[in-house]
């Protein structure tokens, strides 16, 4: 075997071998591509889209601790006391595009200081229908201090808005189980523990008006309210009235009541609102309205410290005028609170 033989024989040799090593060798797989949250601006700031999905997610709620002062906290001695107390709040909400419109659905949940998380409402929105847990009517359009007291509860319930932007009508059903008033004849196992509500309202210019009508099938009884707010100055003027036919679950303090408030924009930060209530007929031992009257005046302020951080303080003094004989003089009560709240 010559020189040339030999070396030839030699590289086909180690060719083969680092083939064979080759076809051994361990290759890295690729990473997969991440998917970042994208940001979706369809519905307003703060959504973001769930990843692997087109449906749109918000998270939001406050964090407030509050001081309370209630002159009558004892009962009718004059005996004051000071609490407080903190709550944390959380809402989520989802929305995406369909065929019939925007699909919203909504969670609110609420825990304060020693006390279990519960949920303040829970519900789905599409093509103007409302489906699930959620305050109604009388709750969402109310004047905006601390001291008027114009109804609102949490039903499940099934509501349908037309809303045309200067115009809205409105109906809803509601189950008044969790929230039944007893009624004159403390019908509690009533199998008609269902309410009706209506609403019609509109916008001209600076003035919004509307007026709700409920029935309570349980007690057999109707409720009304009406309520007018006004650009007026430099804030708005609002003013609410309420008639009702007896006690039911949608408003039982008295046979009618009229609020009225001013909320003047001081400065950008700043807003005073100055508000008084009569209430006519007062609720009665026997869940009936009665003779007596009571009238309440009061005084909020709210000041934004900084963005996400903002500050409200209120104080009301309520004074209740008996007719009968049942007591010979009258009824009156301090409250407020002093309240810190961070948005987010």
């Amino acid at each position: 075997m010559n020189i040339k033989s030999l070396l030839l024989g030699s590289a086909a040799a180690l060719a083969a071998v680092s083939g064979a090593h080759a076809a051994d060798a361990i290759v890295a797989a690729e990473p997969e591509a991440m998917e970042y949250v994208r940001v979706c601006d369809a519905f307003g700031t703060g959504y973001f889209y769930i990843p692997g999905t087109e449906t749109c997610l918000k998270i939001g709620g406050y964090v407030r601790t509050q001081v309370v002062y209630d002159d009558n906290a004892f009962g009718s001695n004059g005996r004051g006391d000071y609490d407080s107390y903190t709550r944390g709040y959380l809402t989520f909400a989802a929305k995406n595009d369909t065929e019939f419109g925007t699909l919203s659905s909504y969670i609110n949940l609420q825990a304060d200081t020693e006390s279990d998380v519960f949920v303040d409402g829970a519900w789905i929105e599409l093509a103007g229908f409302k489906v699930g847990y959620f305050y109604n009517w009388w709750d969402d359009y109310t004047l905006s201090g601390e001291t008027d007291e114009l109804g609102g509860n949490l039903f499940n319930s099934i509501q349908y808005t037309y809303d045309a932007g200067s115009f809205r009508v409105g109906a809803s059903v509601e189950d008044l189980s969790d929230n039944v008033f007893a009624g004159k004849f403390f019908n509690n196992d009533s199998n008609d523990n269902i309410g009706v509500s209506a609403l019609i309202g509109g916008t001209v210019g600076g003035f919004d008006a509307l007026i709700i009508g409920s029935y309570d099938f349980d007690a057999d009884e109707a409720a009304f309210k009406a309520r007018l707010t006004a650009a007026a100055g430099p804030g708005t003027f609002g003013i609410a009235g309420i008639y009702a036919t007896d006690p039911t679950a949608y408003w039982t303090a008295s046979e009618w009541s009229v609020a009225a408030e001013y909320a003047i924009k001081a400065t950008d930060k700043l807003t005073i609102t100055p508000a008084a209530q009569y209430f006519g007929s007062l609720q009665d031992g026997t869940h009936s309205f009665g003779n007596d009257d009571a009238w309440k005046v009061g005084l909020t302020a709210g000041y934004q410290i900084t963005e996400g951080l903002r500050t409200l303080a209120t104080v009301n003094y309520t004074k209740a005028e008996f007719d009968d004989n049942r007591r010979n003089d009258d009824d009156d009560n301090w409250t407020g609170f002093l309240r810190l709240q961070r948005d987010f």
